[in-house]
């Protein structure tokens, strides 16, 4: 519930502050006096996209403040919980405009983005009016009004849940059924690369080994000579018979010496081990260059083919193996491709089978509603003097989505006999401001919850009709509506009729001071409320018999 709203340096405002109550309040006043600026301002702080030049001329900046009650199961607990903002009992709204159209916004004492403000907005208040393309009047919205209505919370979570499956089967097969056209494109470039890396079978690290081995190939003509010299240097003509030698010279004269020559011989020994190892290696690095021209022309060949297939698809050639690996992959892919896409399309069409069967039973829910909801509004219209009218909720095919695969449409034919269409192209504008009445009426769910604005819903009408209006107000205001709780309702009017049924009263004024042009709102008395009322019946000249008028308004 709105509990109060502070408005500084606003428009025609310089200071104001208002305490609303539950139930029926309404706001009179003559035209031009400022009740559409408090309805600016209110739509300002709540974050709602409005009129530029709210600043007061003359002033720094304008602010509004706006202090709502809110329960701890209300919906704006949800919004302020996601924004991180400390909930409460009270929720206090606050909002600056600077002279420069610099605007700044707080929740709670916190700073908080416009987004915010309307996210908390859609919880808070809704707006009703004659020229009001947000909420009932627009087409687009007639849809999730009957769902609201025919309570399809359930149905429609299962049809959007169907729809994102549908969606992923669909795109599953789309991108399977994209891939396996690449891979046919390639096919014959795939089959033709794969038998050339397999016949070639490279192995990791063959290139660098080729290399080595080529070269090795290739000196092995001048290598050769010196290794072998140094062979014979470290035989049986060499190094190995001079030791061998000396070892036989020491170990005669070791008997004479006492043990001396004991480390000598040993290491000799050692040295003879080691002389061994050397002939060895010496050995193997002959054997490796003793090679036929045949066998380096074999190693060339292998090791350009290895570079060529590699300069071929622009990799390494240590990557060939793992190329191949890869070309393999998308051929047996290419092989399996018609089983997955058949796989696929199987997936996909249980998945739309499924979302039919969901909008189909969403569908029959929301006929059922419109039924309902037909006959709520012609039991509504009735009493405001529209019992000729005809409200239709038309129902029509519409392209499968996740909302369903049915378009709403309200449509109203005025006249006994006359075409029905669409309910803001059909109605004039007083029959369009009971239909809309009549509308909020009957898609009331909860509304106890939010505040109710109606923005001059009465326009066009008088008399009876006005009188009629005024009595649905205050019994949605009164919780008549099927039983639920009431709703705070806001009425800005210039009907007596309704005023009269208001259980709270504001009159908007002008006046003038320091040469300039105020708004001011007052709360209304029973004396002045009947002073008010009487404005409104008889102009500016308030006689006895306006007065009695208004009394018996009142009374009614």
């Amino acid at each position: 519930m709105l509990q109060g709203v502070t408005i500084r340096d606003m428009l025609l405002i310089d200071r104001l502050a208002l305490d609303f109550q539950p139930g029926l309040n309404v706001l009179t006043g003559e035209t031009g006096a400022g009740k559409s600026i408090l309805l600016d301002a209110l739509g300002f702080v709540l974050g709602w996209r409005g009129r530029a030049d709210l600043v007061r001329p003359g002033a720094a900046q304008g602010e509004v403040e706006a202090v709502f009650d809110i329960p701890a199961d209300h919906p704006a607990q949800a919004v302020l919980a996601e924004a991180g903002i400390a909930a409460d009992d009270a929720l206090i709204l606050r909002r600056v405009n600077t002279a420069e159209g610099r605007k700044s916004a707080w929740v709670n004492g916190r700073r908080v983005s416009g987004e915010v403000l309307r996210a908390l907005s859609e919880t808070l208040v809704e707006l009703h009016g004659q020229h009001d393309d947000r909420g009932l009047l627009n087409p687009r919205g007639h849809r999730a009004l009957l769902d609201d209505f025919a309570g399809n919370a359930a149905l429609l979570e299962q049809t959007r849940a169907t729809w994102r499956a549908a969606s992923r089967a669909r795109a599953d097969l789309a991108a399977a059924q994209d891939r396996l056209d690449a891979l046919r494109a390639e096919e014959d470039f795939l089959r033709h690369a794969v038998q050339e890396l397999d016949q070639l079978a490279p192995e990791p690290g063959e290139e660098a080994a080729l290399d080595t081995r080529r070269r090795l190939m290739q000196a092995a003509e001048r290598l050769r000579g010196d290794v072998a010299r140094a062979r014979a240097a470290l035989g049986e003509e060499g190094a190995e018979r001079q030791m061998l030698d000396a070892l036989r010279w020491l170990e005669g004269a070791a008997e004479g010496v006492e043990g001396r020559l004991d480390a000598g011989m040993a290491a000799l020994e050692r040295a003879l081990t080691e002389l061994g190892e050397a002939q060895a290696g010496v050995d193997d690095c002959l054997d490796a260059l003793d090679l036929d021209p045949a066998a380096l022309e074999t190693v060339e060949e292998r090791l350009f083919a290895l570079r060529g297939l590699a300069r071929k698809h622009g990799v390494l050639a240590d990557d060939l193996g793992v190329l191949a690996d890869d070309l393999r992959g998308r051929l047996a892919a290419l092989d399996a491709g018609s089983d997955d896409l058949a796989r696929l399309r199987a997936a996909e069409g249980t998945a739309r089978e499924a979302h039919d069967a969901a909008c189909a039973a969403l569908g029959a829910a929301r006929s059922q509603a419109a039924a309902r909801l037909d006959a709520a509004m012609a039991a509504e219209l009735a009493p405001l003097k529209m019992e000729r009218a005809r409200f239709h909720t038309r129902i029509a095919p519409a392209d499968p989505g996740p909302e369903g695969a049915d378009q709403v449409i309200f449509e109203v034919a005025t006249n006994p006999g006359a075409p029905a269409g669409a309910l803001n192209r059909i109605a004039s504008g007083g029959e369009l401001s009971r239909f809309l009445l009549a509308l909020k009426v009957c898609l009331s769910r909860g509304g106890a919850r939010m505040t109710l604005i109606f923005d001059e819903i009465d326009r066009g009408v008088g008399g009876a009709t006005a009188d009629a209006v005024g009595r649905r107000l205050r019994a949605l205001a009164q919780g008549q509506n099927g039983g639920q709780g009431g709703a705070q309702v806001l009425v800005v009017t210039h009907s007596p009729q309704v005023a009269a049924l208001g259980m709270h009263h504001w009159r908007v004024s002008k006046r003038v001071q320091d040469g300039q042009t105020l708004s001011e709102v007052t709360p209304l008395g029973e004396a002045e409320r009947i002073d008010e009322i009487a404005r409104m019946l008889a102009g500016d000249t308030i006689t006895d018999a306006a007065r009695a008028a208004a009394r018996a308004l009142l009374a009614a």
